[in-house]
């Protein structure tokens, strides 16, 4: 389940005071949604002057993996917020930081990755922020609100390829200070561990810090978003900056997505839930959300969606009323899916959950074939070449279904075989289209008693269907 930790740099007071004041001009509503987490320096006059005209604001990701994951996609969705506000948003992709290495939240050194690996990653990761970019226009932005600045994506490979190292130590290098880079939080964490800390991860905020550095120069970019685990590395650009005497810049960051253990939901942690629908399908990342707990459903749902407070508060006070409605998971799951893998997406999550919730033989009829894999894997796929006058006992036994038609008569005779969630009692009776076959070319053929379902979890409500087969019709009949 998920749990959101916060903590903060200064009073929740100053914060609330502060924050309350930007937000009633219009601009950003980020700390009543709980995204807002810590702002570094403590907000100044200047702070909410800035933020009562467009400003450029940045996050970075990194391509250590082959798709973002839903901790990322807290960091889109304050970008998205800040795109709404009418500021620019550019998205990081660190193609130079990912050789590095982050050490943030980190026991022991990162494995190196091979540049044509983080090339891959890159083009992936890329997909993934404009992909959601793009839903957020198309599904959930309303047009009447006049058009959106579109989100820049940058690579920071690019402008390291073109800096030697000597020039690099010689002009950024000189304005870090070792004592303040040896006191950052991960990196005495790891100082302390067995596996110590190399140079290489050492000097991870130093590059990130220039990163902010070249935004800002080029774009004009003051602020910096990114997750409460990135503080230093926020803490090592703005110190830079300072020094050099250049345009005083903030960095905003927002809470970790953990589980009930308090361990970070992400890549190193073996628990995400990708945005990439190869590795995390639509109808598990609803699935995901349908499941999370009634005492959280609320924020995730500020945090997650764009709905309003008070619509929110509807929600819940529905919720509340009907607790059996889960009209609150319902909603809060649509619209994630829908940001993430746009319309087509969420109708695909939807079809899968009512085919695996329903007994409705009408809604596994709507299953489209890669829909029909994802909602009974783990169950045997079956093609089967049906002649004319097939029999029910032909089919089972092309299927694989019985040892033996002994077999086969006696427990079809005993009520044990289910075409299509209706029960079959005679085994010569011969397949017909709309009974035995949908229209979408399959049978489902259950063998023995169907268990409860409703509380059951996926993995377990698929184990059930261990002795489905699904038969896909070749021929007319």
């Amino acid at each position: 389940m998920i749990v959101c930790v916060i903590n903060r740099i200064f009073s929740v007071r100053t914060c609330n005071i502060l924050i309350q004041r930007y937000c009633a001009s219009n601009i950003l509503k980020l700390n009543e949604r709980g995204l807002l987490q810590d702002i570094f320096p403590p907000p100044s006059p200047h702070f909410q002057k800035l933020l009562s005209q467009p400003q450029c604001f940045y996050a970075g990701f990194d391509p250590t993996a082959d798709s973002l994951h839903i901790g990322n996609l807290l960091v889109m969705m304050t970008m998205l917020h800040c795109q709404r506000a009418g500021h620019q948003t550019i998205a990081l992709i660190g193609g130079a930081t990912a050789l590095i290495g982050d050490p943030s939240g980190k026991s022991v050194e990162r494995i190196a990755l091979p540049e044509e690996k983080v090339k891959g990653n890159i083009e992936v990761i890329a997909e993934n922020i404009t992909r959601i970019f793009q839903n957020h226009e198309k599904y959930i932005w309303e047009k009447n609100r006049g058009p959106l600045k579109p989100v820049k994506l940058v690579n920071n490979a690019d402008w390291y390829n073109n800096v030697s190292i000597t020039k690099f130590l010689s002009t950024a290098g000189r304005h870090f200070r070792v004592g303040a880079m040896l006191s950052r939080n991960s990196v005495q964490t790891r100082i302390n561990s067995e596996s110590g800390i190399s140079f290489t991860e050492f000097s991870y905020q130093v590059l990130q810090g220039y990163d902010w550095l070249h935004l800002l120069q080029t774009y004009k970019c003051r602020f910096q978003i990114g997750g409460s685990d990135q503080m230093g590395n926020i803490v090592s650009g703005h110190e830079l900056i300072s020094r050099m005497g250049l345009e005083e810049v903030f960095g905003l960051t927002i809470p970790l997505i953990t589980n009930e253990e308090g361990s970070k939901l992400g890549k190193t942690a073996g628990n995400a839930v990708w945005i990439t629908p190869s590795k995390t399908s639509p109808f598990e990342l609803y699935q995901f959300f349908m499941r999370v707990k009634d005492s959280e459903v609320e924020q995730l749902l500020k945090l997650f969606t764009f709905c309003s407070t008070d619509e929110i508060a509807t929600i819940m006070d529905k919720q509340r009323n009907k607790p059996e409605s889960r009209v609150a998971h319902r909603k809060l799951a649509q619209q994630v899916t829908l940001l993430v893998h746009g319309e087509n997406g969420l109708k695909s999550a939807e079809r899968i959950t009512e085919a695996l919730y329903s007994k409705s033989a009408d809604s596994l009829a709507r299953l489209q074939p890669s829909e029909l894999r994802e909602t009974f894997r783990g169950a045997a796929m079956i093609d089967i070449l049906l002649q004319p006058a097939t029999s029910v006992l032909d089919m089972v036994m092309k299927a694989n279904c019985f040892a033996n038609e002994n077999d086969a008569r006696r427990i079809i005779l005993a009520g044990g075989l289910y075409i299509n969630q209706v029960k079959c009692t005679d085994y010569t009776e011969i397949l017909s289209l709309g009974r035995h076959i949908l229209p979408n070319g399959v049978s489902l053929i259950r063998v023995g008693k169907s268990r409860e379902r409703h509380k059951l979890s996926m993995k377990e409500t698929l184990l059930h269907y261990q002795l489905d087969v699904v038969a896909e019709e070749r021929t007319n009949i």
